[in-house]
Formats: structure tokens, sequence, C-alpha cells
């Protein structure tokens, strides 16, 4: 490529990047890091094909900038635990918002598959949930107490076992995404249809409501941080696909990232939902509103601080 090529092709970004040194307020650990990717990429193709340039050293010049912003901000660690929460997290979740829906979307319809399939054969329950637990819950609901599945073990065992295996669900439907978003699709996808059996599994015995409240209380998080984290795979699934004007192994390394960050950001609701799955779920008989109000609670937390503080977050740095 002819240097002239080379230097319009990059010029805007160039200059983006920049402004973002310029004015380090517009900008976060992260986009300066990504940006610093880029920077060390487009130095090295420049010294490689035309190292005495003036093109070379106004990069040489302008990465030299990137790192010592980089390193002056990786020494500043007062603050850093709460800035992660309000400005980083908030403006990785803006911009995998799409990702944000398209996880939701596909795990909505998978549950409606998976309520229809099991409505119209009533053996599909059995191929997805198995014979021991549909055949253990029968049993439970001719003894009057359906949900006993959730007394059946001790409180800490039953925490840390869930809390394991939500982890493991998660980090799945992002690990997947490395064979592209159809991947993580599919985590979602057989969950979805999961719950969507499982829902219809109730319904049928007119122990819709009954197991609504119960199994929400815990599962209004535990299903949100699935689709989140199919979210993140997402955006590492894109980053192998739809580089735009990055090498590949650049997009991958800012899509891991952006998807490592959103992992850890839901690390907490994790433990939570857990916690209320093994210490609190197993009381099944506790009062209607305490129960919905647990749910309708871990619902409004969930949309405000995945869908609507971002969005917030991210307007206010771009006044």
């Amino acid at each position: 490529m002819k240097e002239i090529v080379f230097l319009n092709r990059n010029k805007d970004k160039w200059e983006k990047f920049e402004h973002l040194i310029n004015h380090p307020s517009a900008s976060n650990p992260d986009t300066l890091a990504n940006l610093y990717i880029q920077l060390t990429d487009d130095l090295s193709y420049s010294r490689t094909f035309y190292p005495n340039s003036a093109t070379t050293a106004y990069l040489n010049q302008l990465s030299m900038r990137v790192h010592q912003q980089i390193y002056k901000n990786r020494k500043v660690k007062k603050g850093a635990f709460k800035k992660f929460w309000t400005l980083d997290l908030p403006l990785t979740l803006f911009e995998a918002r799409k990702q944000l829906l398209y996880a939701f979307l596909i795990f909505f319809v998978s549950v409606l598959i998976g309520v229809i399939s099991s409505r119209g054969d009533q053996a599909f329950v059995r191929t997805i949930l198995g014979d021991d637990y549909v055949n253990m819950t029968l049993d439970n609901i001719k003894k009057n107490d359906p949900m006993a599945v959730y007394k059946q073990h001790g409180q800490t065992s039953m925490f840390l076992g869930i809390t394991v295996n939500n982890v493991r669900v998660s980090i799945l439907a992002f690990v997947f995404g490395i064979f592209t978003a159809f991947g993580t699709g599919y985590i979602l996808f057989s969950n979805g249809v999961m719950l969507g059996s499982f829902t219809y599994f109730f319904v049928r015995h007119d122990l819709f409501w009954e197991s609504t409240r119960v199994i929400w209380i815990h599962g209004a998080l535990e299903i949100s941080v699935i689709i989140i984290a199919g979210a993140a795979g997402m955006v590492l699934g894109n980053s192998l696909i739809f580089t735009g004007s990055l090498p590949r192994k650049t997009s991958i390394q800012i899509g891991v990232r952006k998807g490592v960050k959103i992992i850890a950001g839901i690390f907490p609701i994790f433990v939570v939902a857990g916690f209320l799955e093994g210490y609190v779920t197993r009381h099944t008989d506790m009062p209607m509103v305490l129960s919905w109000t647990i749910i309708l609670s871990s619902f409004a937390f969930i949309i405000w601080y995945f869908v609507l503080h971002p969005i917030k977050v991210y307007k206010n740095q771009n006044k």
C-alpha cells in the first residue's frame, strides 16, 4: 500500500486518538488501552514499509503519549474500584447494548419454543429435564409440596453448588463466543428451551403462580446474568467476524477485554442469586408480598444498572 493511501485510510482515526489524549476526561483506561493496541499495530506496519517517513515518526510520538497516559492512570489506584462500577463497566455495557438485546431476544424466543414444544408433546419435558427430575417433582406435587426440591440439601452446600453452576453456565455462554455468536446462541437457546419446558410443566399442573413466586426469587437474577453473559459472548464472537479496519488479532483482544469486563461485572450477582436459592427460596410458605418484592426488586435492579444506567453514563460523558 502506498504511504498516502495508508495515511488517508487512518488519519481520521489518529485525529480521534489525539483528541482523546488531549481530553482524558472523555475517555477511560479501557478506551486508551484499545487505542494503544491499534496504534502499535499501525506503527509496526509503518515501520516495516515506511521506516524513515514522517508518518512513522508521528505514530511513534503518538504511541508514546498514549503509553504515558495509560501508565499514569495505572499508578492511580485510589478510586479504581469505584470507577469500575460507576464508569468503566457502564460504558462497556452501553457499547454492548445491541448484543444484550440480541441475547435477550434469542433467550425469549427459546423459552417460547420450550413452552410450545412441551404443550404439543408431553414427553418433551422429560427429554429436556430428565425422567428423574420429572418423577421427583410429580411425587412432590402429590405430597402437596411441589417446590420441595429446594429443601432437599443444606443451605450452605446448596448456596455453593448453585453459585458454582451459575458461574459455569455464564462462563460457557461467554467462552462459546469463540465459535462466533452462534456458539453463545446455542447456550442461550438450550437454557431458554429448558426454562420454557420447566415453566409449562407447572402450568400443566395448575401451579404456574405458585411456582413462579418461588422459583423467580432467585431466577430473576439467575436468568438475567445468563443473558448478560450471552451478550459478553456475542461481543467476543463479533470481534472475530466484524473486525472493521482493525487487524483480527487486535479486534479479538478488544472483544476479550470487553467480554471479561462484563463477566466480572456480573460476578457479584452470581453470589446473590446463589444465596437467594440456597437460603431464601426454600421458604416456600413466605408471605406472597415478600416473594414478589424480592422478584420485582431484582428485575428493577437489573434493568436499571445494566440497561438504563449505562445510557445515562454515556450521555454524561458526551455532554
